[in-house]
């Protein structure tokens, strides 16, 4: 008999639902909250009052598209977290309560898990094409930037993360601060593709190790722009596609040094990527060129798995729910996680 279950994604502004039969895909379904753009960010009573709105017409659809009636599921899967709490509450609350009321098994999943196991979920009609263990997952996003070396499904550990910022939130805080909007990181690649990346240099952290610190390139870069504009008013407006082009190369060379470093000490040469900021075209180019220098297979997820999705919540629970893991119905959701 077939495992059928159903993935739920609510940790940030970003209703999921998803159906996977024995990890082969069969819909994936994302109403996104627009009324952020106004505020320069996610809300999060905002956030949390859409996801209410949302849920069920979003899990009613993403079983129609996929033929699946609610009691032919195995199992429900959900984000705990990490993420905002509101949020996390939405999706935790209507899963249990589904679960309940077709007396089937719910499965907790860490967020980060999901964005880790984003290559193995199968689609019909599409190759499989999925890294070996163990591989190495760049995984960065808004809230995370980490290395992550994966052993088999439900073993990670991780190498090396961020000391303060993550990458994503460079990328949104400093598009905000030369006015270009949210989220930062589409304006910034979009920019930089028109912009020559040698033009200008930010600072790097010298940080030990694998772990990663973005808080000085965002100083670095305010204080760029502060002194240039002190001189030129106008010269963000007649240089802000070199700027965004240096910046995020600065970005990307932080992330792939450590990245290089991390596949010379363990000897692994599948490596992956994986969070909102693996969508960035500048990002996968240089994973690419670099796997092709160093002999790696590279592993890119398509876009539509990059961001937060059920689909991968889908498939991390699918793993977990084989591994005969089951979540009490008294578990609450956490906005951190510790480990995974």
């Amino acid at each position: 008999m077939a495992d059928i279950i159903l993935g739920i994604e609510s940790s940030c502004d970003d209703t999921s639902a998803a159906v996977i039969r024995d990890g082969w895909l069969l819909s994936n379904v994302i109403a996104s909250q627009e009324v952020h753009r106004a505020y320069g960010g996610v809300v999060p009573e905002l956030a949390s009052r859409a996801h209410e709105l949302n849920i069920v017409p979003v899990v009613s659809e993403a079983l129609s598209r996929a033929c699946v009636k609610p009691s032919d599921l195995t199992a429900i899967a959900f984000t705990r977290g990490p993420g905002l709490l509101g949020s996390l509450l939405v999706g935790t609350s209507f899963a249990k309560a589904l679960g309940l009321s077709l007396d089937i098994p719910v499965v907790m999943v860490n967020h980060l898990q999901g964005h880790l196991m984003a290559d193995f979920i199968r689609q019909e009609g599409k190759p499989v094409n999925e890294p070996g263990f163990p591989f190495l997952c760049l995984l960065v996003s808004g809230g995370n930037s980490q290395i992550v070396k994966v052993d088999a499904p439900l073993s990670y550990t991780i190498l090396g993360q961020t000391i303060d910022d993550a990458v994503g939130e460079a990328f949104d805080k400093c598009s905000k601060m030369m006015g270009l909007g949210y989220p930062g990181g589409p304006v910034i690649d979009r920019l930089a593709k028109l912009g020559d990346p040698g033009r200008f240099k930010f600072a790097k952290p010298h940080i030990s190790g694998l772990d990663y610190s973005f808080s000085g390139i965002k100083t670095s870069l305010l204080y760029f722009v502060r002194d240039e504009m002190a001189r030129d008013p106008q010269f963000m407006e007649n240089n802000k596609e070199d700027i965004c082009a240096s910046f995020q190369k600065t970005l990307i060379d932080i992330l792939m040094d450590k990245l290089i470093k991390a596949a010379k000490q363990t000897g692994i040469k599948d490596i992956t990527i994986g969070g909102g900021v693996s969508a960035n075209s500048g990002l996968r180019e240089r994973l690419v060129a670099e796997g092709n220098k160093r002999g790696w297979r590279t592993f890119l997820p398509e876009f539509k798995f990059t961001t937060d999705n059920a689909a991968m919540i889908a498939i991390a629970g699918y793993y977990h729910y084989l591994a005969g893991e089951r979540t009490p119905l008294d578990v609450a959701p956490v906005s951190r996680l510790a480990d995974f």
